[in-house]
């Protein structure tokens, strides 16, 4: 693990490229000059480290894991093997953050024994000590899988707030029933039973057990058989009640799954459902063939919240894992492989076509901002103007169309010879991110594409929110009803964003620009 001030260096002399130069007549607005900021100047920081979203200090890194909040702290654990760049030699490393932006690395909290790997898993509070593990306090409760000749679920406890665990002695707690695919254990509490749920990724469906003492229990119930999309094997679920649209009188309950292979945009992704849950059997409300994706783009899987919010709070957080498994293990990073999203709050709201998940920034990555720059005017067809810079940006825009059924939106990370496009189609009226340009960077064979979902919008009005953070863009449209995660590996340099529009006119309602620093 790198030194604590090796990481207060490379935080400090982060590239910082940007801001804007160009067209301010076209808006009738007065541009700020290009401003620059010191190179990367460390071997362990290459121009790829995002600047907000989490990655390792270095080796690989993939699915969060037992995300729990407790005594102020929002703990993240993630797949990880501190040894390599590869997937390998699977342990649980551990970071931790009091805001959701600035995490704290700690040392590795759980690694491989007589079992086997720590695959991935959850985390609890055990508030009452109904395990008794705590001599009747309270303290943190994991549930991981162990991998070893065959999958199965153990359980380790942490009283001094997750630096140092005990593992079980009785593991494992949940016995393998003969089922190869057999893990991801996510458990919640189900106060109106007065019960913990666990739900277990088995093969094509979910498994659902019961316990009062998080170490007894009972099979209760499956699900997803013959449900959502089976194009590979279900992992990683989780299981929720939100209200719709704010109104706790129209809860429902949304269950999570991710599935490798079968996404959207080839390779790895996650589908929900939504229905009802009455502390032993999840109902699906929808049609049974009916596939909801939570995230259209290549590169949002394993997605995982956190248990512990305070009820105050009031919000449902997640993070997902910023990768995808059909070119994981190819991703050209050093010294650290993979990367978390944003945290996203997570809701749901009703439209014509049924109760749907909505996501978007949790409110604290505004802290990272750094003062906006504006434009509002007219973009003509082939505008090349406002034209800003940087690689980590928060990018807040509200288009409308004029005439036409343009295609519009930004270029960014560009350079002589690269580029990505992130905008909204009119004639299809879909939204898109277009990698085929990225970069340079080799990967894998299916890595340059364009990618697309559906987009509904309210008459001529088109929002965008767009979070560019070095190796990746993440794009919200429409207050998160439509999101595509992508990663894109420009080349070093590679700075330059535009407003782009064709087949048609827009009027920039709004544009704001952020650069993004911790």
């Amino acid at each position: 693990m790198a030194d604590e001030n090796v990481e207060q260096q490379r935080r400090s002399t982060c590239s910082r490229r940007g801001f804007f130069a160009g067209s301010g007549a076209l808006l009738g607005l007065g541009l700020l000059p290009r401003q620059s900021f010191a190179a990367q100047s460390s071997a362990n920081t290459p121009h790829w480290r995002p600047e907000v979203r989490f990655t390792p200090r270095r080796n690989w890194m993939n699915d969060p894991n037992g995300l729990v909040r407790h005594r102020g702290e929002y703990h993240l654990f993630f797949q990880h093997n501190p040894s390599g760049i590869e997937h390998a030699n699977m342990s649980w490393g551990h970071a931790v953050s009091t805001d959701l932006v600035n995490w704290q690395h700690l040392p590795v909290a759980l690694e491989p024994d007589e079992l086997g790997e720590i695959f991935s898993g959850s985390a609890v509070v055990d508030e009452h000590d109904s395990s008794g593990l705590f001599g009747g306090g309270s303290g943190i409760v994991a549930c991981y899988t162990s991998a070893g000749r065959t999958q199965t679920q153990s359980i380790a406890h942490s009283s001094d707030g997750g630096r140092t665990w005990t593992k079980y002695p009785g593991n494992p707690v949940i016995d393998n029933p003969g089922i190869a695919d057999f893990r991801d254990p996510k458990v919640i509490r189900h106060e109106p039973a007065g019960k913990w749920v666990l739900l277990l990724a088995a093969g094509d469906r979910v498994l659902f057990y019961e316990s009062t003492d998080l170490l007894n229990w009972t099979k209760a119930s499956e699900f997803g058989a013959e449900h959502g999309a089976h194009g590979g094997v279900w992992e990683c679920p989780d299981l929720f009640e939100l209200p719709v649209d704010g109104d706790e009188s129209r809860s429902r309950w949304v269950l999570v799954v991710s599935i490798n292979p079968g996404g959207p945009a080839g390779g790895s992704a996650t589908q929900y459902f939504v229905g009802d849950f009455d502390g032993t059997e999840f109902v699906n409300e929808n049609d049974p063939d009916e596939v909801r994706w939570v995230d259209r783009g290549a590169d949002f899987y394993a997605c995982q919240s956190w248990f512990g919010v305070p009820p105050e709070d009031g919000r449902r957080l997640w993070v997902g894992w910023m990768s995808n498994w059909a070119y994981a293990q190819h991703v050209p990073t050093s010294p650290w492989r993979g990367a978390m999203t944003a945290p996203r709050e997570v809701g749901l709201t009703e439209s014509s076509s049924g109760t749907r998940l909505v996501q978007r920034p949790v409110r604290e990555l505004e802290s990272a901002r750094g003062p906006a720059r504006h434009w509002r005017g007219m973009v003509p067809e082939h505008a090349t103007a406002p034209r800003f810079r940087g690689t980590a940006l928060d990018i807040v825009a509200e288009f409308e169309i004029v005439d036409g059924r343009p295609e519009f939106g930004f270029e960014v990370l560009a350079g002589d010879e690269h580029r990505t496009l992130i905008g909204y189609d009119a004639e299809s009226r879909r939204l898109f991110v277009d990698r085929t340009r990225s970069g340079s960077a080799e990967v894998a064979p299916e890595f340059p594409a364009r990618h697309e979902t559906p987009l509904s919008v309210d008459g001529s009005r088109v929002r965008l929110r767009i979070l560019l953070d070095h190796c990746g863009v993440e794009v919200f449209a429409e207050d998160g009803a439509a999101v595509l995660t992508e990663l894109v590996l420009p080349d070093a340099g590679d700075d330059r964003g535009r407003v782009f529009c064709s087949g048609g006119r827009v009027f920039l309602e709004s544009l704001r620009v952020h650069e993004l620093r911790t």
